[in-house]
This record gives structure tokens, sequence and C-alpha cells, in this order.
């Protein structure tokens, strides 16, 4: 029933209510006194109280309907409850709203051809102040060291639905788009549409008791089982600046959502939860060097030219065990012919890698962690270590994308139920070698390849505190992203919407910086 309609009836029921009261006082005698003729007031008059007092249970259930905007309740109801068979009809007339009635809903599900369709959403922009580290450095130029910024950090919206098609088959789909709050959307460095429709998760496919099967893009399950274990999340204190990231700048090669994929979900058994994704290279280049058939960007990203990271076939596994407190996660990944030529014959001034030196080869990744909740002191702990190789053609001395030891630690503090006390810690251990391209050098522009200090520490501290049933949280975090010499992790990289990088204003790239910053966040989720 529309709102018009509804209020039309609320009105109607009004009227006739103080009609009614009206006429019942306008029978009562001035003196108390009865007459002939009106022996039969006080019946009457007790009879009209009545039915007002219907009319206005009546009025209160349709305005309990009005505010929940779910169908008017049947009249015929309350009219099949006759006043001389109820001691209180105003009582018998109003049924107690259930608590489903009561309670608002928490999602937005509507009813659609006889399925489920799903409206939500993740807003999140942070008000940011960070240091580039650059302010003392040689050879820097623009305005380096503290800037304000404002970030909005991968917020979405989206639509689901599902259809049960025979038993046991429910066909499902999903359309997610990034939002820009606080920046205007338009043109990037590279040819993907972040705000397009479909820019984010979407596909469609099929579930049923024996699990999932989906077509079209998503979180790699590599990335998406581990999201849970790191409480800095989208902020600048994001745990991907090192962790899944061979070789540093502002992408985690392996914290990716994957196009043109198709993938696996189980069902939970036993606590265990295993996925697999496929996504085939489709391109005609041997070496990658050209995008995929209709894709904008090269595979792994670095437009125009595909030279830097762009692979072919990709595969993604992940198992989870969760059993009360304790959750566990094992993956893999593996990037097949990944072209890394752009680094050979680089600007180095010094031991300039040769042709063929990096080359093309497959990239892996492996990880594996644990979190478990201390439920008497409310403390969460999660743990994570991982191990990126590169299958290298030849000289281990420009082999940096080949790193032994990535580890991430993180601890949640519960102070109320509402609010929390975060910490992280990321590290990066060093890589066989370097391929040079970065000023790496005290002094301006000296760029060395070959063996060299690349580690690199993240620390965070943050708070958030947590409002009516988590719908809306507010954050602050401080990180601190340290580079060895050689080194040049972006702070926020993956994930912050500005991401702290290592260049300048000319586009000038330095190692050996450190990044950090404080933010300050809401974030509101549908």
């Amino acid at each position: 029933m529309s709102s018009l309609k509804r209020g039309f009836i609320l009105l109607v029921l009004f009227f006739v209510a103080s009609g009614s009261l009206v006429q019942a006082q306008e029978k009562k005698p001035a003196d108390g006194a009865k007459s002939a003729s009106t022996g039969a007031t006080k019946e009457e008059v007790e009879q009209l109280r009545q039915e007002v007092a219907e009319l206005k249970a009546v009025i209160q259930r349709l305005l309990l309907v009005n505010q929940q905007g779910t169908a008017a309740p049947r009249l015929v109801q309350v009219s099949a409850v006759r006043p001389e068979t109820s001691a209180e009809p105003a009582q018998a007339a109003t049924a107690a709203p259930s608590k489903t009635q009561e309670k608002p809903a928490t999602e937005l599900k509507f009813p659609v051809g006889g399925g489920e369709v799903q409206l939500y959403g993740h807003a999140d922009v942070s008000v940011d102040y960070v240091d580039n580290g650059l302010a003392n450095r040689i050879g820097a130029v623009g305005n380096n060291g503290w800037l304000a910024q404002l970030s909005s950090n991968l917020s979405n919206f989206g639509i689901r639905g599902s259809r049960r098609l025979v038993p046991n088959l429910t066909g499902v789909f999903q359309i997610e788009t990034e939002v820009s709050f606080s920046a205007t959307p338009g043109p990037t460095s590279d040819k993907q549409v972040k705000q397009g429709v479909g820019s984010r998760d979407t596909y469609v496919g099929v579930q049923g008791n024996w699990g999932a099967i989906k077509l079209g893009k998503e979180d790699a399950p590599y990335k998406r089982t581990v999201a849970r274990m790191d409480p800095f999340l989208n902020s600048i204190g994001d745990s991907r600046s090192i962790m899944g990231n061979s070789g540093g700048d502002n992408r985690a090669e392996f914290k990716t959502r994957v196009p043109h994929a198709l993938w696996y979900e189980s069902p939970k058994i036993k606590g265990f939860n295993a996925s697999v994704l496929f996504s085939p290279g489709q391109n005609r280049a041997t070496d990658n060097t050209i995008t995929a058939r209709a894709e904008p960007n090269c595979t792994g990203g670095n437009d125009p030219t595909c030279n830097d990271g762009a692979f072919s076939n990709n595969l993604s596994a992940a198992v989870t065990y969760t059993n009360g407190p304790l959750y566990a996660i094992a993956a893999y990944e593996h990037h097949a012919k990944v072209n890394r030529t752009g680094d050979e014959g680089g600007s180095s001034v010094s031991g300039v890698p040769p042709p063929g030196s990096v080359g093309i080869a497959d990239e892996s990744a492996f990880e594996a962690g644990v979190q478990y909740e201390l439920k008497p002191t409310r403390t969460t702990a999660s743990f994570l270590y991982e191990n990126l190789k590169r299958y290298a053609p030849a000289a281990a001395a420009f082999n940096e994308r080949t790193r032994p030891l990535g580890t991430w630690l993180a601890v949640v503090q519960k102070i109320t139920p509402a609010d929390d006390l975060n910490f992280g810690w990321a590290h990066a251990g060093k890589t066989p070698g370097d391929p040079g391209g970065q000023i790496n050098q005290p002094g301006c522009c000296v760029m060395v390849a070959g063996p060299i200090d690349n580690r690199s520490n993240l620390i965070d501290i943050g708070y958030k505190h947590h409002f009516l049933e988590k719908r809306m949280t507010t954050y602050f975090v401080y990180a601190r992203q340290m580079n060895h010499q050689g080194a040049h992790y972006d702070l926020g990289a993956n994930g912050h919407g500005a991401v702290v990088d290592r260049q300048d204003a000319a586009e000038n790239s330095f190692t050996g910086l450190t990044h950090q910053g404080v933010s300050v966040g809401l974030i509101y989720d549908f």
C-alpha cells in the first residue's frame, strides 16, 4: 500500500473516531437525569466508547505499519472482535507486533521475480597528514615532506541477488563498482575506469550445498582469505604495502582482483573451506607485451608498456579452517610468463642488467597464517608468513622478486564492546639482488643494480570506535614505513586511495625513505 493511501485511511479513521466521540458526548443528558426517551443512553454511550477504542487501536496499528513500510494489516481481523465478548476491546484489537516487526531491517533486501535482490555499500573516507620522507633528500624537487590530503579508500556500491532454479541449485549474481567520495572521477594513469559499473567484484554463477561456481572478476583466494587478519585494511597502514608486494612500489602483485576468471568455492566441511580460481591469459603475444583480449590494461598493471609485470595464466587457491576462536589459512598463487624485460638495460649507472638476466619467468607466492581470539582478555592476535619466488632465468644479482621472508603480526585489543586498540607490524626480508632503476645511493640520480639491502618494516598503531550495530565506525591510524637503503615500499599501497609513495614532483623515484602519516576517518556500511 502506498504512503498516500495509508495517509488517506488514517485521516478517514481519525474523523470517524472523532465524530463517534462527539456523538456519544451529545447523547449524555446535561443534568445526568434519565427520561423515557433516553432510557438506553448509558448502554449506547458505553458501546460507542468501545467502538472509539477499537478505531483508535486500528489507527495505532496503521501508524506502526506506516513506520515500518510493510503492508497494512487486514481490518477484517479487527472487526471480527465483538465488543461484548471482550472486557478490554482495545487490547484485543491491537495485536503486539512481532520481534521481526520491532527490529529494523539490517539489510536492504527485496523480493524480485521469485528471487531476492540486495543493495549494499561501503563508504570509507579519511583525512590524512602524511610525510613522503623527501623533504631533505638531495635531488628531490617539489612540495616534499608533510602534506594534508583527503582519501576515499575503496568505497563501493553494489547489488547482488539470488533465485532458486531447481532443488539444490540457486542462481546468483553480483555487480559492484568503486565510488569516489573525495576525488572527482576521471581519467587516471592507466586505462581502466575505476568508477565504471562492474569495476569491482562482479560475477554470475550457481550454488548449492555442494559449493558454488562463479564467472567474472573477483579478489583472488590468496587475497580474500587473509583480509580479516588486517585491522588496518585500506588505511595508510594497510599490510599490503609489504605483503604480496614483490619489489615494492604501490602495487601488490599477489593481492589483486582477477579479471576474466572462473572459480569454485566449497561448502564448509568440518571447519574447512577451499577455493580455487583460474584466469586464462587470453593474450595473443607470446611474451604478454600487449593487453589481454577484451581488457584495457596490461595484466599485472603498469601501462602503457607491458614489460614490467604483465603475465599470462593466473592460478590462485586457498584452504581455511575455522573452529571457534581459531582461524587458519594456507594459500598459493602462480603467475605464468611474467614479463620483466623493462628492468634490463635500464638507467642504472653501475651493473646494468644485461639482456636475459631478468627476462620472462614464472612467479609464485605462498602464505600461511593463524588467527586466535583470547576471549577472557578480548584479545585477537594474527600472524602471517609469506614466501615470494621468481624462477629467474639467469643471475640472482638482479632478482628482487624472490623474497624468502615476509611477515605480518597484528593484535586487536577490545577495550569495550565498541572500542578497539590495534597494533600491526609487517616485515620484508632482503631479496637476492636488485635491477636498479631507482635512485638508491646518497646524492642525486645514482642508480646501482646488484645486491643491496632492501629490507623494510611497517609499524601501525590505531584505534576504532564502532557505533550502533557497527554500521558506522570512526578510526585513527598512525603508520610508519621504514625502508632500508635499497627498498622502495610505499605507504598505503594497494588499498588506500591516496598512496604515500617514493616519487617527487618530477616523478623521480627514490629508495631508502621513511614514509609516515596520521589518518582519521569514517566508515559507513549498509
